[in-house]
């Protein structure tokens, strides 16, 4: 079975999410406030949001920002994100995929894709946000810097034991990556450039955004960094969920690890002009 979309994607990860995923560089915010001359007078879309990890930050730099993810647990993270962070600019969340868009949503000056773009019908996204971007327009594309040697040198902790856990993770799932009801036997696509060069943006503008912080990580961080993957998203485990999880604690039960933020690659495409 190929991979489509479906709404088990992510089901049952958006409770891990926030205390598991690894943190972006400090320096994002600054960065995009600077690249895209924001002000706090433009619009945001936040296509893929998520609990809004990077919406609600960047919240601060708009008039508007509208934030979109198609499962319903990740829009109660990211509701609940930003009542924490007392948000001081209005954001709007909306139960929507990529797809779905325009979706009367009106014009933006910056649309991000935070680590989702992959997940989305990309040609078809590409020029429907172009269209939704207003002259000069940006669209704004954010990961973490592959490739990076991320040693955790200094700290009294081990590093945490990724090759071991995602063995772990094939012994229960099987050795392909698992993706909702589908699979990725290629992993998660690429070609993003000429997909959004087709689509009429110019560029890339590119940023490296240094991490390089090296934080401590419990046992509980790893498991739930672990279940916040669509590859490990809980339900993928059936009635063996439970024997997952005892496994994966044997496996981290050294308690305490250390492991380096990453670095943030960041792309920013231009809106080249009237669609």
């Amino acid at each position: 079975m190929t991979w489509e979309w479906d709404e088990t994607l992510f089901a049952g990860a958006a409770e891990h999410y926030e205390r598991g995923r690894l943190p972006y560089a400090p320096g994002l915010v600054p960065l995009l406030a600077r690249e895209l001359s924001a002000d706090g007078r433009g619009r945001l879309l936040d296509v893929g949001c998520g609990p809004g990890t990077v919406t609600v930050p960047l919240a601060a730099l708009f008039r508007e920002t509208v934030g979109i993810d198609p499962d319903p647990g990740m829009i109660r993270a990211a509701e609940r994100r930003a009542t924490a962070a007392g948000a001081a600019r209005p954001i709007r969340w909306a139960r929507l995929r990529a797809e779905e868009l325009p979706a009367g949503l009106g014009q933006f000056d910056a649309v991000t894709f935070a680590q989702s773009f992959h997940w989305t019908d990309r040609a078809r996204v590409a020029r429907t946000v172009r269209a939704m971007l207003g002259p000069g327009g940006a669209l704004v594309h954010l990961a973490d810097l592959k490739g990076e040697r991320r040693t955790a040198g200094g700290s009294p902790y081990p590093v945490v034991p990724h090759e071991s856990v995602a063995a772990l993770v094939k012994e229960y799932l099987g050795p392909v990556r698992r993706a909702g009801r589908g699979l990725l036997p290629q992993g998660t696509p690429g070609g993003e450039a000429r997909i959004l060069a087709e689509a009429g943006f110019r560029g890339p503008e590119r940023h490296v955004v240094p991490g390089g912080e090296v934080l401590e990580r419990s046992t509980d961080d790893v498991v739930a960094w672990t279940f916040s993957h669509s590859f490990a998203a809980p339900h993928l485990f059936g009635p063996r969920l439970d024997s997952f999880e005892t496994d994966l604690r044997g496996l981290l039960a050294a308690g305490r690890f250390a492991e380096r933020a990453p670095s943030t690659e960041v792309f920013i495409w231009r809106n080249s002009g009237p669609v």
